[in-house]
């Protein structure tokens, strides 16, 4: 009886509209109209994909896709669950479509924009910041290339890895979420080659600060534009620190947990923890993209007190 019941079991989206808990395990979303909300977002393009399959509505396309990065599904156990073969899961994952989809969305608010949303406690200690940046490192599976392995090797976390830098506001929603690279690439090298540096994109305006963790060090870089890199001390060969210094980190660090929250909530999409598998490394800058630009679909974590 138990495979009888197997063999005709499969997944749709409509089986949960009322079951709010299986919806938030397997795409993130609190519930059904949660979701619909994000589906509608994406336009009429999905139902004009190249790849059209006819097994499948679009509302559980999408459905796949994030079960694909929530839960890190593989491919073979959501063509058992979806009832479809293993190359249409492979065809059928919305990785392109759902990066392009979103990297149309300005997420990189105007200053009286950030000026009107942060928190009270912010703008009184930090009233010119405009992003708060660090960067997180995403687990890859070993590449077969040797010289692969050497560009994706991450010493600071003794493993294969993609490393991006993430940027927030003050409010807590996601920003700036850079291109992805390998584990071996230090965190200045990164922002050298991403857009906070390109002249004609004019993200900050002079007076602007950025905050940042101790090891991103590119004050110089943004010196020339008027833009302060606010981090944390360095003890400079002192013993301990002056006190007005310790209470400038406190007050920094109090602030930089917005982006070690966002980063921590965004790996609940479980391929960011579990890693990305050697199959999906050539779309691993396109996963993480996604599952960063999805916080900005969730309820505000930031008191607007904070």
């Amino acid at each position: 009886m138990w495979i009888y019941s197997v063999k005709f079991l499969f997944l749709c989206l409509k089986y949960f509209r009322f079951d709010d808990k299986t919806i938030n395990y397997y795409t993130g979303f609190d519930d059904f109209d949660h979701y619909m909300m994000f589906f509608y977002c994406l336009g009429p393009a999905a139902y004009e994909l190249h790849y059209k399959c006819t097994l499948l509505d679009p509302k559980d396309q999408l459905f796949m896709t994030l079960m694909k990065l929530r839960q890190a599904k593989d491919d073979v156990e959501l063509a058992l669950l979806f009832k479809v073969s293993e190359s249409t899961v492979s065809r059928v994952t919305w990785i392109n479509f759902l990066y392009f989809q979103l990297k149309e969305l300005n997420i990189w608010p105007s200053k009286d924009i950030g000026q009107e949303t942060m928190p009270v406690d912010f703008r009184r200690k930090f009233p010119k910041t405009r992003v708060i940046l660090d960067a997180t490192e995403v687990p890859i599976e070993k590449p077969t290339h040797v010289n692969c392995r050497s560009v994706t090797w991450s010493n600071y976390k003794h493993k294969n890895t993609l490393k991006t830098m993430i940027g927030c506001s003050p409010k807590g929603a996601v920003t700036f979420i850079s291109d992805s690279y390998g584990g071996s690439a230090s965190d200045r090298q990164i922002i050298e080659k991403s857009c906070l540096l390109d002249p004609t994109t004019e993200m900050f305006e002079k007076g602007d600060s950025i905050m940042a963790d101790r090891g991103v060090m590119v004050q110089d870089l943004f010196a020339c534009r008027d833009v302060a890199v606010n981090t944390p001390t360095f003890l400079k060969g002192k013993s301990q620190l002056d006190p007005h210094e310790v209470v400038k980190d406190r007050r920094i660090s109090s602030k930089r947990i917005h982006i070690e929250r966002i980063i921590g909530l965004s790996k609940g999409y479980k391929i960011l923890k579990h890693g990305i598998p050697r199959s999906k490394i050539l779309l691993g800058s396109r996963i993480v993209f996604i599952c960063f630009a999805l916080s900005n679909f969730r309820k505000c974590i930031v008191h607007k007190n904070a």
